[in-house]
């Protein structure tokens, strides 16, 4: 890590993980969940994905401080009928949960073609395109859902009642070529830059978010005592009701109005779920899919100034295997106040 004067402070992707999960630690993590968290948030911040990484660690450790997230769980795992897994995050943190997922899940989909797991008393499961992406390495598409604390309104409504409910899709493509990966929250943004927008002490764009009174907002703190704006609109909010059956209404989770902020160290843990889906591509689509996916690409990116969803995330990861990347000073002082 570089001097603490710089304005910016330097890290490779190991000595950023090793830093997060050394402040994990110390608030009563075990060594497996602090692992398996600080990978998860270092990728994200790498990814461009900063709502879901360093900002986030404060907020977790904090969390496990206070019993909200039960920093020594163990999340298990059982099926149900032939290709369906339960997941218990038991109250922890969601990653180490759905690394359990993706492991059984790669198993299973290639004896049945289709497999799929549900995830409960789970916690902030970050970008989702990342989970999808393993699976999608290992030779499947896969979608995943996940729903959150309340934070936008049904179409119509003027109190937020659906969380920002994240789904994601991912596709192997031809060897050495990265995975397409989609990875979208249903709201016009997710939640987490608003967060970040709130740290940094900067103002969002309008069109966001819109104040408790239901008006547009600048202010981020007004976006979060208030709602975010669905993409799309009706469209959008739509799209969030779906996710919020398959994460939690059909896993038996948390639905987004009774799951506590992943934000602070009050209350109840969240207790949310996801839903993941994988399909064994050959199974479906036999030998030709591969060739067949390709194609599909190439007419796409036929047409001038077209290009592939994630093309900026596979250009961060390219620079810093090579230049490491920076984080804000002010995150760093929040993550090394923890232990004042």
């Amino acid at each position: 890590m570089g001097d603490k004067q710089n304005s910016e402070h330097h890290f490779s992707q190991a000595e950023a993980v090793t830093y997060i999960a050394n402040a994990l630690r110390r608030e009563n993590i075990s060594d497996q969940n602090a692992q398996s968290v600080s990978k998860a948030l270092v990728s994200a911040e790498i990814d461009g994905q900063k709502g879901h990484g360093f900002s986030r660690v404060a907020s977790y450790a904090l969390q496990a401080r206070s019993g909200k997230v039960a920093g020594q769980a163990v999340p298990q795992a059982s099926h149900s009928g032939t290709s369906m897994l339960r997941i218990d995050a038991a109250n922890g943190f969601a990653f180490p949960a759905i690394d359990l997922a993706i492991e059984r899940l790669v198993t299973l989909c290639a004896k049945t073609g289709i497999a799929a797991a549900g995830i409960t008393r789970s916690h902030h499961c970050g970008q989702l395109g990342a989970h999808v992406e393993r699976l999608a390495q290992a030779g499947f598409v896969a979608m995943m859902f996940a729903n959150s604390p309340k934070a936008m309104a049904p179409w119509g409504g003027n109190a937020a009642l659906f969380g920002t409910n994240p789904i994601a899709f991912a596709s192997p493509r031809q060897d050495g070529t990265p995975p397409l990966v989609i990875d979208m929250s249903l709201s016009k943004v997710a939640r987490g830059k608003v967060m970040s927008a709130v740290k940094a002490g900067e103002d969002i764009p309008e069109g966001w978010a819109l104040s408790a009174e239901g008006k547009p907002t600048k202010d981020p703190r007004a976006a979060l005592a208030g709602s975010m704006v669905p993409a799309a609109d009706a469209k959008g909010a739509a799209l969030a009701l779906m996710v919020e059956i398959l994460s939690a209404t059909l896993t038996g989770a948390n639905h987004s109005y009774d799951a506590t902020s992943f934000f602070d160290a009050e209350g109840d843990p969240p207790g949310v779920g996801q839903f993941i889906i994988a399909i064994a591509a050959y199974h479906v689509g036999g030998p030709s899919f591969i060739e067949r996916i390709e194609t599909l690409i190439d007419v796409i990116l036929g047409q001038d100034g077209t290009r592939l969803p994630g093309e900026k995330r596979t250009l961060n990861r390219a620079h810093c295997a090579v230049n490491g990347f920076k984080v804000a000073p002010h995150l760093i002082d929040e993550i090394d106040r923890l232990v004042q």
